[in-house]
């Protein structure tokens, strides 16, 4: 692009909000930004960001709009819905979706798109939300070469690590094997935290010694020392029904491609249990509580 493109960003959440201040203090160009829920904008007030007050009104300014969403139906709806952002006579050049969704959603979403000229990119984010207030994230992409070009500058001011995972879909298929490996090392990690404390073994000395050994993982540095030690698991952090639907994607990719998921089925399982007991809403290394009480898994 020659000229300083007009930036859109449409999800204010957990993720969303700090990647859209991070675009805000960091792009020369206009910012817009647009989130259903009022107060989600309080996250960037002191920045230029400006308020749509639709999804019409990011697609009449931005060339470029990125999308933060809880998953793949609100990112269809919102790409090509009835007042999505190709319905309008005037719509963004191209959507980045940094959301993560199912790898033939994605791909399908991208192919309708290119027919009505926007260029599709899938950009999943992982890591933190500290990470993300940081501007630190890692984005895995699946785009074409040229489209990657154009974009990783500005993926880059919400990531301090952007992978350039293939064409169309490679980026979800990346951040879905991402995803179900921290899943399940945090599931084994809580397991591993119950049996040893029930066999004479303090959890902090557990993993003080795991982390000096083969052992160590990023699940035991952070969820096992900051959440699952203390038994804390906030709201508004990364929730057990979110985990559900991430390895119900992988579920569903290994399907496709001919695989039987084992590990990843008792995974589900075990975060179903976890929402279904009593913390849906609640930070998802609370897995070790369903461990600890020996809830049964359906």
């Amino acid at each position: 692009m020659t000229t300083i493109p007009t930036i859109g960003l449409i999800g204010l959440g957990v993720m969303g909000g700090p990647m859209c201040r991070n675009i805000a203090l960091k792009h020369d160009g206009a910012v817009i930004a647009f989130d259903m829920q009022a107060k989600a904008f309080e996250l960037l007030e002191g920045t230029k960001a400006q308020k749509a007050n639709s999804i019409a009104d990011v697609a009449a300014a931005a060339d470029i709009v990125f999308l933060s969403l809880p998953g793949g139906p609100q990112v269809k709806e919102v790409c090509l819905g009835g007042e999505g952002l190709a319905s309008g006579e005037r719509h963004p050049s191209i959507i980045v979706d940094l959301s993560t969704t199912a790898v033939d959603l994605s791909r399908s979403v991208a192919t309708s798109l290119e027919e009505r000229g926007i260029h599709f990119a899938d950009a999943p984010v992982a890591r933190t939300r500290e990470a993300a207030q940081r501007g630190e994230l890692s984005i895995m992409v699946g785009a074409s070469n040229e489209l990657y070009q154009t974009i990783e500058p500005f993926l880059r001011y919400m990531g301090s690590d952007v992978t350039h995972c293939g064409e169309s879909g490679c980026g979800q298929v990346v951040k879905l094997a991402n995803n179900a490996l921290v899943f399940e090392n945090t599931m084994a990690l809580a397991e591993m935290m119950v049996v040893s404390e029930r066999a004479g073994v303090r959890p902090e000395v557990l993993l003080d010694a795991v982390s000096k050994g083969s052992g160590d993982s990023f699940a035991l540095r952070n969820h096992g020392q900051k959440s699952m030690l203390p038994r804390q698991f906030p709201e508004r952090s990364f929730p057990p029904e979110y985990v559900v639907k991430d390895l119900g994607y992988m579920l569903e990719l290994a399907s496709q491609v001919g695989v039987a998921p084992h590990v990843t089925e008792l995974a589900e399982r075990y975060y179903r249990a976890t929402a279904d007991n009593g913390w849906s809403g609640r930070y998802y290394p609370a897995v070790i509580e369903v461990i600890d009480r020996n809830i049964s898994l359906k």
